[in-house]
């Protein structure tokens, strides 16, 4: 080449690259090169070249200095490079977006419910069982939880769990720090030989540090209820039935440790799953509590003006060092070895030391069976009794979500669990707790 192709400098015949451009001579003579695009220096009175798009000129300020009309955007006809009317591609979702949809090139996911036929809605009806998108509300969850639509990832069955029974009422959270909810809870209703109602109530709390924490809170609170329902219709005393459910709770999460000999060279981090455990089952004259580790029961009555109780003590480093005298109960608990439990359901528990205590109120109220996701918020009698609702006893469920809801506005630093139990009003000549 003699010149350069690109800008039309003359070349020696050594030269790989032209010295005034920069082109790169070994390209072929098809190659073309990448040139910046520059708008040509039209005059005033310049008329378009055939096939460019005509541009609208702005309009001058004439003598009076008033300024030019401002032109909106809607105001001037789109076109294309080539001067070709655009496609309309803005989507309204307003009341009159079905006529403006009418020859959309982006169709909705779903019909507007506010305008679409009875035939319409039905075809855009899943099959039964199908779970839709929480996001979107319009596509397929597909098995891994993703939506089939948009990609957003569902939550889980277990990020926030909702149960009531006519007597009793549960409400369990992830909270707002954890990537999974390690609770669980199990709430139900058996018959006594002489036909009157047992109430129960079981809440589990996963230890993180151990592996499946969710698996041992499920399995726990689980046959913690199989065995209540087992042995309440019995006739076995609510107290020793719950010892007895305790103990059921400990043989299940037990079981989950069994594994094949091979599995830890996969996974040698692997440690025994385990969890705590609170249970209350209420009948028309006895309270009764069960517990292992630092998940807590509460007795808060309707009467406010009487004393609320904490009715278990934690299994804990705290609790431990507070019954040693060796500090009171604001130093222990403010202390970052708290929360270190000594005692919890799992098998590398040193002993299963299930604790009891039976209780006889003498007015009604509430038990409230709670995590410490929950009483990290409102640690004493006192503090719980202020932040249930005076008409827990009459709306239970309300209750739970209350109180969660106060976890959660304190920083849900923790998954957050509660059951409320109503203790209906004792009979006359029952003695105080």
């Amino acid at each position: 080449m003699s010149v350069c192709p690109s800008c039309a400098e003359p070349l020696e015949e050594s030269d790989r690259f032209c010295g005034a451009c920069g082109y790169d001579l070994s390209a072929g003579p098809d190659d073309r090169p990448t040139l910046t695009m520059a708008a040509p220096d039209l005059g005033p009175e310049s008329e378009p070249e055939p096939g460019s798009v005509a541009w609208p000129a702005a309009q001058e300020v004439d003598s009076s200095d008033t300024p030019a009309p401002v032109h909106l955007p809607t105001d001037l006809e789109g076109t294309d490079s080539a001067g070709g009317e655009l496609p309309t591609a803005v989507r309204f979702d307003g009341p009159d977006a079905a006529a403006d949809d009418a020859g959309e090139d982006f169709p909705l996911a779903a019909p507007d419910p506010r305008t679409a036929t009875t035939q319409e809605l039905e075809a855009a009806t899943p099959p039964a069982g199908t779970k839709l998108c929480v996001a979107c509300r319009s596509g397929q969850v597909d098995p891994d939880g993703y939506c089939e639509n948009c990609g957003h990832a569902q939550p889980r069955e277990r990020d926030h769990m909702e149960q009531e029974l006519g007597a009793v009422a549960a409400v369990s959270d992830r909270g707002l720090r954890h990537h999974r909810n390690e609770d669980a809870f199990a709430i139900s209703s058996a018959a006594l030989p002489d036909g009157s109602p047992a109430v129960v109530a079981v809440v589990c709390d996963g230890v993180s540090s151990a592996t499946r924490p969710d698996d041992a809170s499920l399995a726990a609170s689980r046959a913690a209820n199989e065995a209540l329902h087992e042995s309440l219709p019995r006739g076995t005393h609510p107290q020793q039935a719950l010892h007895e459910a305790i103990v059921a709770s400990a043989d299940a999460v037990n079981a989950l440790a069994a594994e094949p000999e091979t599995a830890r060279e996969h996974q040698p981090h692997q440690n025994a799953p385990a969890c705590t455990f609170v249970g209350s089952v209420v009948t028309k004259e006895l309270l009764v509590v069960g517990w292992v580790g630092d998940s807590r029961a509460y007795w808060v009555p309707d009467d406010r003006t009487a004393p609320a109780a904490r009715l278990t003590e934690d299994d804990s480093w705290a609790a431990q060092m507070v019954a040693a005298g060796l500090m009171n109960e604001a130093e222990a608990y403010a202390d970052e070895r708290a929360h270190a439990i000594t005692g919890w359901l799992g098998a590398d528990a040193y002993e299963l030391e299930p604790h009891t205590a039976s209780f006889k109120p003498d007015r009604p109220g509430v038990v409230v069976v709670c995590t410490d996701g929950l009483w990290n918020y409102a640690e004493s009698a006192q503090d719980m009794a202020r932040v249930v609702p005076a008409d827990a006893a009459a709306r239970p469920l309300h209750a739970a979500q209350v109180l969660v809801g106060h976890a959660l506005d304190g920083g849900g630093h923790d998954n957050v669990t509660v059951a409320v139990l109503p203790f209906p009003v004792p009979p006359a000549g029952a003695g105080s707790a």
